[in-house]
């Protein structure tokens, strides 16, 4: 499933739109702890690619595993920029700057490749580990100031 991204910040509304409705459709509530963070996912790779490239990119979504309790969610996004993901400090007062270290904290593995002209973005969400109670991953706390913007 894959869904193309203008260079728009409204572009991100929808995105968020299009990957609850996916998830639905596979069979994970939308009031699930899974949905909810891949949400909140979806919403912060995909701003990074509109606001920091300026150019179009594609977000993917897919689901793998024996079974639906089993299914690990694979979130890509793949934009036009070469250019890598690079880390930044923000202070504390900062309004943004805090979107991969998000991605850090909330995905079980994330990570990024150069794909053609430009690269891709991934993460991964394991039903699993939503089900034994742990909401996919150690939390954000550890990475407090630290920032990684995705230019």
């Amino acid at each position: 499933m894959q869904l193309e991204i203008r260079p728009d910040p409204a572009e991100v509304g929808r995105a968020r739109q299009w990957a609850r409705s996916r998830l639905a459709g596979s069979g994970i509530g939308v009031d699930e702890p899974l949905a909810e963070t891949l949400v909140l996912l979806v919403s912060e790779l995909v701003t990074n690619a509109v606001v920091h490239t300026g150019c179009p990119a594609v977000l993917r979504l897919s689901l793998s595993g024996a079974t639906q309790e089993s299914a690990t969610v694979r979130l890509e996004v793949a934009d036009r920029s070469d250019r890598a993901p690079v880390p930044r400090c923000v202070d504390s007062d900062a309004t943004g700057g805090r979107g991969l270290a998000l991605v850090d904290g909330l995905a079980d593995r994330w990570g990024w490749c150069t794909e053609g002209a430009g690269k891709r973005i991934w993460c991964e969400l394991d039903r699993a580990a939503g089900v034994n109670g742990s909401a996919c991953g150690s939390g954000v706390s550890a990475y407090e100031g630290l920032a990684y913007e995705a230019v």
